[in-house]
């Protein structure tokens, strides 16, 4: 999940570097969306240590 809110913060970087506002803001709101859900992902896992046991 971290790659894709890099990839995209990336992608919001390029636009905003060559104007394109609508796709600046889009992929920049979507990398930020990313980045805040993997943290809370992040952090509910280490809050309950739960391991799943492999197939």
């Amino acid at each position: 999940m971290m790659d894709y809110a890099a990839m995209f913060l990336f992608f919001g970087v390029v636009a905003g570097g060559l104007h394109w506002a609508g796709v600046a803001t889009v992929a920049t709101q979507s990398s930020w969306v990313l980045l805040v859900s993997g943290i809370v992902l992040l952090v509910i896992h280490g809050m309950t240590r739960r391991i799943i046991p492999a197939p």
